[in-house]
C-alpha cells in the first residue's frame, strides 16, 4: 500500500468528539461529495477509492444523524481497475448539509462554517477530513517532497490555505486539470501537517527516512567540499613546487632570503602537505613559529620571485 493511503488509514481510525466529528465530516462533504436531485427528492453521493475512507463516512454518517446510508462497490475498468466505493445518502440529506453549515436558504457554500472550526481541535478535524477526501502525500523514500489536496471550487482552496496559515503552515495554491491544488513542498512543513492532523506513526516514519537522507545528503555535500579543498590544496602545493624549482635554477642560493629558503625547503620535503601541516614542520625543524597566513604569505613570495626571474630570462633572452 501507498504512503498516503497508510496515512489516511491511521487517520480514519482516530477518536473524534461529536463537535470534531462534524467538522471532519463537514470537509469530505465539501471536498468530495455530490448534491443530485431527482423525483423522490434531494440526496448525495460519495465516491473514494480508498475502503477505509469510506468506511470511516459511512460510519460517521450514521454516528451524527442516525440515518442508514448506501454502500456501494464500483468496479475501474480501466488503468488500475481499483475498487470505487459509493456512498449515496438519501435520507435527511437536506438536514445534514444545513446542520453542517453546508446548505442555507440562500444555496449551497463552498467554504466551511467559522463556528464549525473556529476552535483548534474542530479545524484540525477539519483538515483531516480533507486529506481524506484528496490529499495525497509522496513517500518518505522519495526526495521530492510533495502533499497536496485538490479541491473543485477555489474559494475551498483558499479557506484550506488559511486554516493551514493558522497553524504556521505556508501553502501554496495552483490550477491543474480543472481542480484548484492546495500544496506543501518543504519536508518539515510536510511533517508539521502530518503532526497536526494526528498521523503519529506515518510522522514518525516520514520524519526517520526524512532526517537519514538529509543527513546522508548534507555528508556529501561536506565530502565533496572537502575533496574540492584538498583538490585546490593539491594545485597550489604543485604550483609551488615549479617555482621553488625555477628559482633553484636561475637563482644563486646566498641570494635567497633565509626565511623563503626554509619555506622552499620544507615544502620540497612535504609536497602534499597543507599550510598548517607546513607551519608545523617548520617549528619541529626549526623551533620557528608561523601561523598559516605567514606560511602563505611566503608561498606568494615564492611564486612572485619564480615568475619575476622567468620575466627578466625571457627579456635578456630577447635582447
Amino acid at each position: 500500500m501507498s504512503f498516503t493511503y497508510d496515512v489516511k488509514q491511521e487517520i480514519a481510525g482516530a477518536d473524534l468528539d461529536e463537535r470534531q466529528a462534524k467538522a471532519q465530516l463537514a470537509a469530505l462533504l465539501l471536498v468530495k461529495a455530490a448534491l443530485h436531485m431527482n423525483r423522490n427528492g434531494t440526496y448525495l453521493s460519495f465516491q473514494v477509492e480508498n475502503a477505509s475512507v469510506a468506511k470511516h463516512v459511512w460510519l460517521l454518517v450514521k454516528r451524527l444523524y442516525t440515518v442508514e446510508p448506501r454502500l456501494a462497490v464500483l468496479k475501474k475498468m480501466r488503468l488500475k481497475k481499483n475498487n470505487i466505493y459509493r456512498i449515496v445518502i438519501e435520507q435527511g440529506a437536506s438536514r445534514i448539509l444545513e446542520d453542517l453549515g453546508i446548505l442555507n436558504d440562500r444555496g449551497l457554500h463552498v467554504k466551511p462554517n467559522y463556528d464549525l472550526i473556529r476552535s483548534e481541535k474542530n479545524a484540525r478535524a477539519f483538515l483531516q477530513g480533507c486529506f481524506l477526501a484528496s490529499g495525497s502525500v509522496n513517500s518518505p523514500r522519495t526526495s521530492n517532497y510533495h502533499l497536496e489536496i485538490s479541491v473543485t471550487h477555489r474559494g475551498l482552496a483558499e479557506s484550506i490555505q488559511k486554516l493551514m496559515e493558522r497553524f504556521f503552515l505556508s501553502a501554496r495554491i495552483t490550477e491543474r486539470k480543472g481542480l484548484w491544488v492546495v500544496y506543501l513542498k518543504a519536508g518539515d512543513k510536510i511533517g508539521d501537517f502530518l503532526r497536526l492532523i494526528d498521523a503519529s506513526n506515518a510522522l514518525l516514519q516520514f520524519e526517520d527516512l526524512r532526517i537519514s537522507r538529509d543527513f546522508y545528503n548534507q555528508m556529501s555535500r561536506l565530502n565533496n567540499c572537502e575533496l574540492a579543498n584538498e583538490m585546490k590544496s593539491l594545485k597550489a602545493a604543485h604550483g609551488q613546487i615549479e617555482a621553488i624549482e625555477r628559482i633553484e635554477t636561475l637563482m644563486a642560493p646566498e641570494q635567497i632570503p633565509p626565511k623563503i629558503r626554509a619555506a622552499m625547503d620544507i615544502r620540497k620535503q612535504y609536497p602534499e602537505a597543507s599550510l598548517t601541516e607546513l607551519c608545523d614542520e617548520i617549528y619541529k625543524a626549526t623551533g620557528e613559529v608561523i601561523s598559516k597566513s605567514g606560511m602563505k604569505h611566503r608561498m606568494t613570495k615564492i611564486r612572485e620571485m619564480a615568475a619575476s626571474l622567468s620575466q627578466d630570462r625571457r627579456s635578456s633572452e630577447t635582447k
